[in-house]
């Protein structure tokens, strides 16, 4: 047994006895009939149970965690990256040199090793620890413990053409590009920095094609969002899930509120997908849309990154 063991889904040892049910009225009245909802449900002789049936939940929301192991991954992910970020800055700093917080802020993103790298060696450790919890220590396939499956037909006018969904992301980004611009967001905000430098700008735009998708659609849909449905339901587990995809990016958009809640919405957007069709892949699809059409806006509009604002 390991300390990220989930228990509370394991059947009792032993049946209960009689002496652990209510007493019913009439002790020669006949066995009732197993609860509709539960039909492999104890049958009894009471319309009451003193311990509820266990519920029974769908393929894509059958996983192995549980809160404790979700504290932990916020533990491991937060010294991890102070650890990650802080190593890095001492070793691209210059030695014997004395910069103010806004000098060092402004170094460190010209340096694609440190802007970029840092979260892709964060990413990896992130990953590294599901794999040894998950897959390691409880001999689970890594990716379709996480959601990562076929998807599932559930009603005939559901799609199941990955490039439906690739297309439907691209229809979302240019939905949230049209509201965006019309709620004229402020300038300077902080991702703006990365883009005032061409090499740190062509890296991020090719991490968020090719290495966010798949790092935020395991982590969000695929991690997060079954444990929170097995919580509190499936419409607030997806909203919960999207609103915290957005609050993720908030120290990216300066925390403009009106931007971190259409991010929120797409990532409801996004886990609704995923509820839908009870697999990451489609909403990693969506994802994938969504990013590639910023990304070629954004190389297009700058001419391959080369006019660019002024580095301070």
């Amino acid at each position: 047994m390991n300390p990220f063991d989930e228990n509370s889904s394991q059947p009792p040892d032993s049946a209960p006895g009689p002496e652990d049910r209510l007493p019913t009225s009439d002790s020669t009245a006949p066995a009732a009939e197993p609860l509709a909802d539960h039909p492999s449900g104890p049958t009894v002789s009471s319309p009451f149970l003193l311990l509820p049936p266990e519920r029974s939940y769908p393929e894509d929301l059958q996983i192995s965690w549980s809160w404790p192991h979700f504290i932990s991954l916020l533990f491991f992910g937060f010294v991890s990256l102070v650890l990650i970020q802080t190593s890095l800055a001492v070793h691209y700093l210059p030695a014997h040199h004395k910069f103010t917080p806004k000098q060092i802020e402004t170094f460190l993103i010209s340096k694609p090793q440190f802007a970029i790298g840092s979260m892709l060696i964060w990413y990896a450790a992130i990953f590294f620890f599901l794999y040894v919890t998950l897959s390691v220590l409880r001999g689970h396939v890594f990716w379709q413990c996480l959601g990562w499956r076929k998807i599932i037909q559930n009603n005939p006018d559901q799609p199941r053409n990955p490039l439906i969904y690739l297309f439907t992301g691209c229809g979302l980004s240019l939905f949230v590009a049209v509201l965006t611009s019309r709620l004229k967001p402020p300038e300077n905000l902080p991702v703006e920095e990365l883009f005032k430098f061409r090499n740190t700008a062509m890296l991020f735009m090719a991490m968020a094609v090719l290495v966010a998708p798949l790092v935020e659609e395991t982590l969000f849909r695929g991690y997060l969002y079954p444990l929170f449905a097995r919580s509190f339901g499936v419409t607030p587990g997806i909203v919960l899930t999207g609103v915290l995809f957005g609050f993720m990016h908030g120290a990216q958009l300066g925390w403009t509120w009106s931007l971190v809640a259409i991010l929120s919405f797409v990532g409801i957007v996004f886990t609704f997908v995923r509820a839908r069709t009870g697999s990451v892949f489609a909403s990693y699809l969506m994802h994938l849309g969504y990013n590639s059409l910023i990304a070629v806006a954004a190389i297009a509009s700058t001419h391959g990154f080369t006019k660019m604002p002024t580095a301070h």
